[in-house]
Parts: structure tokens; sequence; C-alpha cells
């Protein structure tokens, strides 16, 4: 009896065995912009720490994966994920519909609105009054999205920076009249410089953060939805989000 056949088809099944342990098993990269306090930034030890960093932490414990956060600047994050150097995205990426038609997107892990930061001094006292001055936003942001909208995105008064830190700063030295931004992240930086103050806008609407796949990658999203949802069961989004904000955490839709 000639055994070969028989010796070769089980090699073969051993070896697509162990490709799927070792695929199961496959560290994912995840890009996240250090830059982004409370979020994700760098400590006095040069890790990578935040409320962003905690969640993702958590849903891949939940899932069963493994996960390596990378520090990404924000203006390369996505061709990053499109070129496949990282896996997944979790950087404070508002769920909307543009962004829906080029990626997939988890549940909501956040509950987000813009904020208006101005000098303590300003009379600003919502988006309209920005007109005719010099408004600080981060490229490509929800922040930018919504100057460009009311004041046209070829509008020289809107000027975009790399990162909030960088928008702020300018705000503090005087070369911006106002700065928009995601909330968590602008009432953490304006904390820092009491000259300034936030003015919300009752026009902003409320939005939510997900964290992004590839489109069509399903098998790793179903991974991460499951994850997130057992994060949500058994109170880690909770305590998490009390560490990061001091707040208790809102409830959040499931998609």
């Amino acid at each position: 009896m000639n055994l070969l056949p028989k010796i070769a088809a089980a090699a073969g099944i051993l070896l697509l065995t162990l490709a799927s342990a070792q695929a199961q098993n496959k560290e994912l990269v995840v890009a996240s912009s250090a830059t982004y306090r409370p979020f994700a930034y760098e400590n006095p030890n040069k890790e990578i720490v935040g409320y962003d960093v905690d969640i993702i932490k958590a849903v891949a414990q939940k899932a069963g994966l493994q996960i390596k956060v990378v520090n990404t600047p924000w203006s390369g994050i996505f061709a990053a994920l499109n070129n496949g150097d990282v896996d997944l995205v979790i950087s404070g990426v508002t769920i909307n519909d543009k962004r829906k038609q080029s990626y997939d997107f988890t549940a909501p892990y956040f509950e987000a609105r813009q904020l208006i930061a101005v000098s303590r001094d300003s009379g600003v006292k919502s988006l309209k009054d920005l007109a005719g001055k010099k408004i600080g936003v981060v490229n490509g942001s929800t922040g930018d999205d919504i100057a460009s909208r009311e004041f046209g995105k070829t509008n020289p008064d809107i000027r975009r920076f790399e990162s909030t830190p960088v928008v702020i700063s300018e705000l503090v030295n005087t070369g911006l009249d106002a700065a928009i931004g995601d909330n968590g992240v602008i009432a953490f930086r304006v904390q820092e410089h009491k000259q300034l103050k936030t003015i919300s806008d009752p026009s902003f609407p409320k939005e939510f953060f997900g964290i992004v796949v590839k489109q069509g990658n399903k098998a790793l999203l179903d991974k991460l939805n499951a994850g997130l949802a057992a994060v949500k069961a058994d109170g880690s989004y909770a305590q998490i989000y009390r560490k990061w904000f001091q707040a208790d955490a809102p409830a959040l839709p499931a998609q």
C-alpha cells in the first residue's frame, strides 16, 4: 500500500491548522495618534497611554486578540490602514457617513461633541460669532468639517494644524481667536490654560467615536464588536470612562 498520498494529505492538514493558529495569534498593529490627550499620548516613559488605549486593550483581551499600539500621526493614519501597515485604528475617529464609504466601524465606544475654545475675555457665544475670526482646527477633523461648512472650506481664516496641542498653543499665544475640537481633548487642554474657556454651541450634533478597520474585514470587525459588547456589559467601559473623565459613562447605542 502506498502511504505517501495519505501522509502528504495529513501533512497538508497539519500545515493548514498551524497556519490558522498562527493567523489567530498574530499580533495586530493598532494605530493611534499619541498627541490626543487624554485619549492617547506618551507618558514620561514613552509609553502610549490614554482612554483609547485602555479601551482597545480591554476589548482585545475580551476578544482574545494580541495587539501592539503604535504612535501614528493623524495625517497619515488612514493611509497606514489602507496600505496594510496597521490592522485597525483607534484615535478618536468620529463615525460619519463620509468615512463609512471607505472604512468599517465598530459600535461606538465614546460619545463626543465639538467644543469651541476662546480666550476668557472673548465675547464669542456661538459658532456664528466666529465669522471673520481666525479659527484653529486639526486638519481633516470634525472641527475642520464644521468650520468648513459654516465659513467655506477655502476660507483663509480657517487655520489647519497637525494636532490639538498645537492649535491650543497658537490660541494661547494669540495667533488664533478660537479653536474647535472634540470635547474631551478641548476641555482637558483648556484646564491647563486658565486664560481660556470653552463654549458649547447647541447646533453641534452629538457624535460617536468608533474603532476603524479596512472595509470588508468582517472577521476582525465581528471580534472587536464582541469584545466591545463584553467590555460594556461587565462594567469595564464605565470604569475606564470614570478613570479618564471623572464622570459617569453615558449609555452608548449598540451600533
